[in-house]
């Protein structure tokens, strides 16, 4: 017999009989493998159009994803709530944006996924699975990137920092161009509040999994790119095709470096990928539990997972994938897409900070409370950074159309989400009060 047990309000489920939860190694994972996917590697290529100034675009990025980090830990410590973001949104603000910030997630996971069924069929086999190989696959990735990030930093040569801004562009223009593109290398910092349901202890181990896997990836971030950009100069970056390959490669001659390092970017997306089929079944089945997506989202698998939103958003991603490869534009779809994904996670990102601030406006208006100036400047440089990564994530350089494409694509993809929430009203049950500070 199931212990199930649902708090109503903070949508808090705790499955004890339904089979093994994440610790807090498999948690940090969770956080680390998912921010750590083939993106970092490739991002060299796409900063090059700006230069060695996105290097400062990456510090501020880091800033804003570290303030994003202490936000949800302190969000998942009051509400360890399963769907994190759409949980927060939707306590916060009712079903409409809470609807809206489910739908925008899972638009971002949906476009974050390629390769896809083998990590459909490992997340189909049950959650001990799903740990094991974030596990293992995380300490592969992140062996490598810091490897590049320490031994790296003695292979630089200052005569690759010049010229510093390559864009033509404003060093404000060009910094912001960075960041936006930097973003989509810091995706997954919530994700383990997304999926608190399959944490032990989530009040504990989530804020604590959450800091400290944003804290080590970005250490090693900074320090990687900064390597690389100080071994690689800008002109050949800008038209590499695996800059960190390049990277190892320039530092030990010979090929054999790069194809070690070639090796690790793969088992890097099928990790990050792993833990992001999981994400991308678990926020829709939060919603679907509030009757905010169809009933079938709900449903959960002898393996005690989530089966029907795993395959759906499989095939759903693999049908994006499919008509971004019918483009005859390569690089700036691709680009395209990268900025759309930002726009689409900075708008969950932005509600979950005006949740905080409304919350922790109240609790202080009603008694004093500690931490009230750090959670609010936290809350507020969350949502100034999720305001400034939508604003630029614009294609630079280009046409109208192209210019302005993420945000067109953003929107068209929000639209479709309408006849989904008429058809799910009637089945939504009204939020709950926000638990008390804790």
């Amino acid at each position: 017999m199931s212990d199930k047990v649902e708090v109503t309000g903070s949508e808090q489920t705790t499955t004890g009989a339904e089979g093994p939860k994440f610790g807090l190694p498999q948690a940090m994972a969770l956080i680390i493998g998912s921010i750590i996917g083939v993106g970092i590697f490739n991002l060299p290529t796409s900063l090059a159009a700006y230069g060695p100034i996105t290097l400062i675009s990456m510090a501020l990025t880091t800033v804003g994803a570290l303030a994003l980090a202490l936000l949800f830990a302190a969000l998942s410590r009051r509400l360890p709530a399963d769907g994190g973001p759409y949980a927060y949104a939707r306590v916060a603000f009712g079903n409409g944006l809470g609807f809206a910030n489910a739908w925008s997630y899972w638009i971002t996971v949906l476009l974050v996924l390629v390769g896809l069924w083998l990590p459909a069929a490992v997340n189909l086999s049950g959650v001990k699975n799903i740990g094991s190989v974030q596990v293992i696959t995380t300490i592969i990735k992140f062996v490598a990137v810091a490897f590049v990030a320490i031994v790296g930093l003695f292979f630089i040569s200052s005569a690759n920092f010049t010229p510093w801004n390559v864009s033509g562009e404003s060093a404000i223009n060009a910094i912001g161009g960075g960041m936006a593109i930097a973003l989509f290398s810091y995706l997954g910092v919530e994700t383990a509040a997304v999926a608190a349901a399959k944490v032990r202890n989530p009040d504990q181990n989530i804020p604590r999994a959450t800091v400290l896997g944003t804290i080590a990836t970005a250490v090693v971030y900074l320090l990687s790119l900064t390597a690389v950009f100080g071994i690689v100069p800008t002109s050949k970056l800008a038209n590499a095709t695996a800059p960190f390959s390049d990277a190892v490669n320039a530092m030990f001659g010979g090929t054999w470096a790069g194809n070690v390092m070639a090796i690790a970017v793969i088992i890097s997306g099928l990790g990050a990928l792993n833990g992001w089929t999981m994400i991308c079944a678990e926020m829709p089945l939060a919603a679907a539990e509030d009757g905010l997506f169809p009933e079938r989202f709900k449903r959960i698998s002898k393996n005690g997972v989530p089966a029907f939103g795993i395959v759906a958003s499989t095939v759903l991603a693999s049908i994006a994938m499919a008509i971004n490869y019918l483009g005859s534009g390569g690089a700036t779809v691709f680009t395209t897409l990268v900025l759309m994904t930002g726009i689409t996670a900075a708008i969950p990102y932005g509600f979950s900070a005006l949740a905080q601030l409304k919350w922790r406006w109240i609790d202080q208006k009603t008694m004093h409370t500690p931490r009230f100036a750090r959670d609010m400047i936290v809350a507020a440089l969350a949502l100034v950074f999720s305001i400034l990564f939508i604003w630029y994530s614009r294609n630079t350089g280009h046409s109208f159309w192209v210019y302005w494409a993420p945000f067109f694509l953003a929107a068209g993809a929000m639209l479709l989400g309408i006849p989904v929430y008429r058809a799910q009203r009637r089945h939504m049950t009204r939020p709950g009060a926000v638990p008390p500070y804790r």
